[in-house]
């Protein structure tokens, strides 16, 4: 029988560091994100216009349109991640509020938090953090209505008064990065969040996390010293 050789704690916390190391020496230096998405068009369009702005070769990135919503959306992502022969660094959901029922919104999130799924939720719409690129939302707002005010502002700051918005449109990113502004979307996307200091996310009116996707997508060498510290 080959003898153990036994190292004291001393050692052995030495080995361990340097392993560390060597292993965050040899780590690809891309980020893998899957993105899963309720809507099968208006999210997906806009994270494949998104990915084309992003660092080169800092991102990788997979956006699925689903078509499902709350449990069924957080079920779905973990059979991705789990059939898939990418280990995704991080895994994110997005879906919205909208009309269903408060119980399986908040269920849905707290699933999420157990598998270490990521939610980009939105109260009540996807639209809202469309929306945050021109005005302060500080009101809650019925889905219905952001069709409007999202014509009326992309009209106003674009001079087209003929634009008339629609949900599948590729161009929407577009429009916001030229005639929006995306930190201060992302500022009051943030306040809106410091708003609520409780889990009943249902109730969270007018809120979204998009922003904090985005800002990972953004910066995946932030991402990767958080994997890295782990």
């Amino acid at each position: 029988m080959a003898r153990v050789i036994k190292m004291d704690n001393a050692r052995k916390k030495r080995f361990e560091r340097e392993e560390k190391k060597r292993a965050e020496a040899t780590r690809d230096k891309r980020v893998y994100f899957l993105i899963v998405c309720e809507g099968e068009k208006t999210e997906p369009n806009y994270f494949r216009e998104l990915e084309k702005r992003l660092p080169n070769g800092s991102v990788e990135l997979k956006v699925e349109g689903s078509g499902r919503n709350t449990l069924g959306l957080v079920d779905e992502a973990i059979k991705l991640q789990k059939n898939s022969l990418r280990k995704y660094d991080r895994v994110w959901v997005v879906f919205d509020k909208d009309d269903f029922p408060d119980e399986n919104f908040n269920s849905a999130i707290f699933k999420a938090k157990s598998k270490n799924i990521l939610c980009a939720w939105s109260n009540e719409a996807f639209e809202l953090w469309f929306l945050l690129h021109f005005q302060n939302v500080t009101h809650a707002m019925k889905r219905s209505d952001y069709k409007e005010y999202l014509e009326r502002e992309i009209q106003k700051s674009s001079g087209n008064k003929e634009y008339k918005y629609r949900k599948n449109d590729i161009a929407t990113y577009s429009l916001l990065v030229k005639h929006g502004n995306f930190e201060r979307a992302t500022e009051w996307a943030n306040n809106l969040c410091e708003n609520f200091n409780h889990e009943r996310y249902a109730s969270h009116n007018p809120c979204t996390l998009v922003q904090k996707l985005v800002y990972e997508l953004f910066h995946p060498s932030e991402v990767l010293n958080f994997l890295n510290e782990e």
